[in-house]
């Protein structure tokens, strides 16, 4: 978000003394370029990044209402304020009309210019805010922090305590469902950077044909339904932290473009040679090993060594069974809570059976399981019976062969979970930590009524 310091401003006039006047009123605030011209002030325009204009309205090249109307379709998001040696209402109207923030009348007040850019300054960081806002509505926050007493947990805690001081990178990798995620924010809201942006980049839900228009916005006109110039989420981003997520999946092209911004920290938009500045701090999260990625030209070298400044692996939920009884109670309490019920408790015999689980989708999977259990118990207590499906098989199968002891097991547990969830495929594939496709090839497969 561009600040008050290091706004840029760019000061179109054809009379030498009223550039050097605004020159001398803004220069201590903010970054000046001068450009007497129309073709002069486009060139300017574009080689740099503009937050505001201040357009006389009258050029020798061109009129300053076609020059604004341009300035609009290579960046929407830029302000301008129009100068006129004639106040002519209906001439200002126009101008607004157009897209211009304000219109000053020569000879200016001094006072009036400084109040009347920084208003507009506020405009454009506040439309920036919006974007990040609007960015972090669209996300789902799976849960609400980071809960562990393990040893493990306690290091890496003390670890983002650590880091989050530093501008360096960060690589957070672990098993799907450990809080990667949650990481990342903890990072972020510990840091120097905590009131600027927190920025999403989901790697596996952005189809690769729009991740570069997605990560580095685009100009108006760059592809076909490109309406308006858009900030990308580095833009949306800038002074704070961008967290890409299951990066593993982006493609080697863009890697390669991400690890050009992460050098020069610069970028351009798509369908533009605007270089723009962006001042942020980059955290990835993997579910694999990276490292063992490169071997396979998967994953570009030079991208893994740029991101694993500060690398944290989090253990899997299995590695910390300790953990679970707080979890299952702080989950318990959450979810109670928001729907309302009266309070709810898991019996000891029915928290040793989820002990002894090995949790495939981690705390997430717990998370869910919480969830179904408040919402569809009514009794105080959760007992054995209620976590059936979690139990791990009580006796010995003897005179059978493998496959059909397997194919046993299979048809038990999957009827288990299909009654815990009152036959809902979708919540028993969840908890079975597969696609719900391949649940009812196995029901087909056991013979389980579909």
């Amino acid at each position: 978000m561009a600040t008050k310091k290091k706004a840029t401003v760019l000061v179109v006039d054809d009379e030498h003394g009223i550039r050097q006047s605004l020159n001398m009123v803004l220069k201590d605030d903010f970054h000046v370029l001068l450009a007497a011209t129309g073709s002069e002030a486009i060139d300017t325009f574009t080689k740099n990044a503009v937050h505001l204009v201040l357009l006389d309205i009258l050029l020798p090249d061109t009129e300053g209402l076609a020059l604004l109307e341009r300035f609009k379709e290579i960046d929407s998001e830029a302000e301008i304020i129009m100068v006129t040696a004639v106040k002519d209402v209906q001439t200002a109207v126009k101008t607004i009309k157009l897209g211009a923030y304000e219109y000053i009348v020569k000879p200016f007040i001094v006072e009036e210019v400084i109040n009347v850019v920084n208003r507009a300054l506020e405009k454009h960081s506040l439309l920036k805010e919006v974007a990040y806002l609007r960015n972090e509505l669209e996300r789902y926050h799976p849960f609400e922090k980071i809960l562990g007493d393990d040893p493990k947990m306690r290091n890496i805690f003390r670890l983002i305590e650590t880091i989050a001081k530093s501008d360096g990178a960060v690589l957070i990798q672990g098993e799907s469902g450990t809080g990667k995620e949650l990481i990342a924010r903890a990072i972020h809201n510990l840091s120097p950077r905590r009131k600027h942006p927190f920025v999403v980049v989901n790697c596996a839900a952005i189809p690769s044909t729009l991740m570069e228009s997605e990560i580095f916005g685009y100009r108006r006109g760059a592809f076909t339904g490109a309406t308006m110039t858009t900030l990308g989420k580095l833009e949306i981003a800038d002074k704070g932290d961008v967290f890409l997520d299951d990066i593993d999946l982006l493609d080697i092209n863009m890697q390669a473009k991400l690890l050009r911004v992460i050098q020069e920290k610069e970028l351009e938009r798509l369908g533009s040679n605007k270089v723009i500045k962006v001042d942020v701090r980059f955290l990835a999260a993997s579910n694999k090993n990276l490292h063992d990625l490169l071997p396979q030209a998967k994953f570009r070298e030079d991208l893994f060594y740029r991101l694993n400044v500060f690398p944290i692996t989090l253990p899997p939920l299995r590695a910390r069974r300790g953990d679970i009884p707080l979890l299952l109670d702080h989950f318990l309490d959450l979810h109670t809570k928001r729907i309302g019920g009266s309070p709810k408790r898991f019996s000891k015999k029915a928290v040793e059976i989820l002990m002894q689980y090995d949790w495939p989708g981690n705390v997430r999977e717990l998370q869910n399981l919480v969830e179904r259990l408040v919402t569809i118990k009514k009794q105080a207590v959760i007992r054995p019976k209620d976590v059936a499906p979690f139990s791990a098989v009580e006796r010995p199968i003897k005179g059978e062969t493998l496959r059909t002891a397997v194919l046993k097991f299979e048809k038990k547990y999957i009827r288990d979970v299909l009654a815990v969830t009152h036959g809902n495929r979708k919540a028993a594939a969840e908890i079975l930590g597969i696609h719900r496709n391949t649940l009812l090839g196995k029901m087909n497969e056991l013979g389980l009524k579909t």
